[in-house]
C-alpha cells in the first residue's frame, strides 16, 4: 500500500501529519510575519529615494523570507535547529533565548500552536485530497495575513493576491466552487467593500477600511463563491463588533483607534470554507425563513 492509500484509509494518521506539518509551517509563517513587513518598508523607502532622486539610505543586509538566519533579538544569537522545533524549544527553554535569557514573544508558540490546530481541523474535515490541501494554504495565508494585520493594519498584496489566484485556480478544478461562482465573488466582494469604503468617505471625510481588506473579501469570494459573501460580511463584523465594544467597554480601548478589519474577515472566511451550508442554514433558521 503507498502513502497516499494509507493517508486516505487513516484519517487518524492524516489528522496527525497534518497537525506535524503544520506546526512546522507555523514556525515559518512567524518568519513570514516579521520579516514580510520589514522587506516591505525597505522596498517603499528604497522607492520613495528614486522617485526624489536621493541615494537609498538603508545600508542593512539584505533580508529576504529565506535569509539570513533567524536571530535573538535582544543578542544577535543566530537560532540554532534544536531552538528552532515548533512549540518544544520555546517550552524547554521556558520562553528565554538559551543564550542571553532574554524573554521570547509569546506570539511565536501561539503561530505554531495555532497553524497546527488549524491543519488538523481541516484534515479532519475534508480528509486526505486536494481539497484538503488547497484548504491548508489557504488557512496558513489567512493566519499570517491576520497577524501582520493586527500588528501593523496592513494586508500585504504578497499574501491577498496569491490568496485570490488560488482561489480562482481551485474554482478551475472544482474543488470547492464552480468557476463562474468563484469569479463572480472575486468580482462582488472587492466592489462590495469599495462602494462602502467610497459611501463612507464621502459621508465623513475619512477611510473606513484598507485597500487590503477589498482584496482580502475578493479572494475569500474566489474560494467560497458569490452565494457566501453575505455571510462572511455579517459574520466578520458582528464578531469585530462585539470584540470592539468589549475591548471599549472593559480595556478602556480608545474607540478613535481604528481596529484592523482584516482577521474578523479572515476567520469568517475561514469558517465559511469549511462549514458555509450549515451556516448559512443557520442564520435562515435563527431570521425564520
Amino acid at each position: 500500500m503507498n502513502l497516499a492509500a494509507l493517508l486516505a484509509e487513516s484519517p487518524a494518521l492524516f489528522i496527525g501529519l497534518a497537525v506535524l506539518f503544520g506546526l512546522m509551517v507555523g514556525s515559518f509563517l512567524n518568519v513570514v510575519i516579521y520579516r514580510l513587513p520589514l522587506i516591505m518598508e525597505r522596498e517603499w523607502r528604497a522607492q520613495c529615494c528614486e522617485l526624489l532622486g536621493q541615494p537609498v539610505a538603508d545600508k542593512t543586509p539584505p533580508l529576504s523570507l529565506w535569509g539570513p538566519r533567524s536571530q535573538c533579538p535582544h543578542c544577535g544569537h543566530l537560532i540554532t535547529a534544536l531552538e528552532n522545533i515548533p512549540l518544544f524549544s520555546y517550552l524547554r527553554q521556558r520562553g528565554r533565548c538559551a543564550h542571553c535569557q532574554g524573554p521570547i514573544s509569546i506570539q511565536y508558540p501561539l503561530v505554531e500552536a495555532a497553524s497546527g490546530l488549524l491543519a488538523g481541523i481541516v484534515a479532519w474535515q475534508f480528509g486526505f485530497g486536494w481539497p484538503a490541501a488547497a484548504a491548508l494554504l489557504c488557512t496558513w495565508i489567512l493566519l499570517a495575513a491576520s497577524i501582520i494585520d493586527l500588528h501593523h493594519q496592513l494586508l500585504p498584496d504578497d499574501l491577498t493576491l496569491p490568496l485570490l489566484w488560488l482561489g480562482l485556480l481551485a474554482a478551475l478544478f472544482g474543488l470547492f466552487v464552480p468557476l463562474p461562482d468563484a469569479v463572480i465573488g472575486a468580482m462582488a466582494g472587492y466592489l462590495s467593500l469599495w462602494l462602502v469604503y467610497q459611501g463612507f468617505r464621502l459621508l465623513t471625510g475619512k477611510e473606513g477600511m484598507g485597500h487590503g481588506d477589498f482584496k482580502l473579501l475578493a479572494a475569500l469570494g474566489a474560494w467560497c463563491g458569490w452565494q457566501y459573501l453575505v455571510t462572511i460580511v455579517l459574520l466578520s463584523s458582528l464578531v469585530g463588533a462585539v470584540l470592539g465594544l468589549g475591548l471599549i467597554l472593559f480595556r478602556g480601548r480608545d474607540r478613535q483607534v481604528p481596529m484592523p478589519f482584516g482577521p474578523f474577515l479572515a476567520a469568517a472566511g475561514w469558517l465559511v470554507l469549511l462549514w458555509g451550508a450549515p451556516i448559512n442554514r443557520a442564520w435562515l433558521a435563527w431570521l425564520g425563513l
